[in-house]
């Protein structure tokens, strides 16, 4: 029975995951946002080899304001997974504006989360989970990487949250 539950576990994962990249977005209902200009003397991705390093980036709305504040006071942990999950969404956009296509990413290397928390909020990698849950969906397998999660006591513009990324692509 267990060997009849571990076939079909993987013949979903495999079946769920044998999309591209942008059909998974389409069938999650994300629409990529813009790529933003950098705010600051830097830019948005750099390539060494077949790795891409992504700045980090925050969580923008539509409206172009960030949510703000911080985790523990104003926002709760699942406010604060939304504003990871945003933020991913950046992220999958500069990616896909710097390949042209998702599908020519290897693997998500790794994610360094930045989480403005009051002094004892202590839930750090519930809220960074909103952009490695993302990062699983989109690309399966591949999405899994490893990750920081750190509570800071301020973050620019008092974003809720900063990402950057390591990405391996081919």
């Amino acid at each position: 029975m267990k060997n009849i539950i571990l076939i079909i576990s993987v013949f979903l994962s495999f079946n769920s995951f044998a999309q591209s990249p942008e059909e998974q977005l389409t069938k999650l209902g994300i629409v990529l946002p813009e790529v933003a200009p950098p705010v600051a003397s830097y830019v948005n991705v750099v390539r060494t080899g077949n790795l891409l390093f992504l700045a980090g980036k925050g969580p923008v709305k539509k409206d172009g304001e960030y949510i703000k504040g911080k985790l523990g006071k104003d926002l709760s942990v699942e406010e604060g997974a939304k504003a990871a999950e945003l933020t991913a969404t950046h992220h999958l956009a500069i990616l896909k504006a710097y390949l042209g296509d998702l599908s020519k990413v290897k693997r998500i290397v790794k994610i360094n989360g930045f989480v403005n928390s009051e002094a004892d909020f202590y839930e750090q990698p519930k809220v960074i989970n909103g952009a490695s849950n993302l990062m699983v969906q989109v690309f399966g397998e591949k999405g899994k990487h490893a990750r920081t999660s750190i509570g800071v006591n301020t973050l620019p513009m008092n974003m809720a949250v900063e990402i950057e990324m390591i990405v391996e692509v081919e």
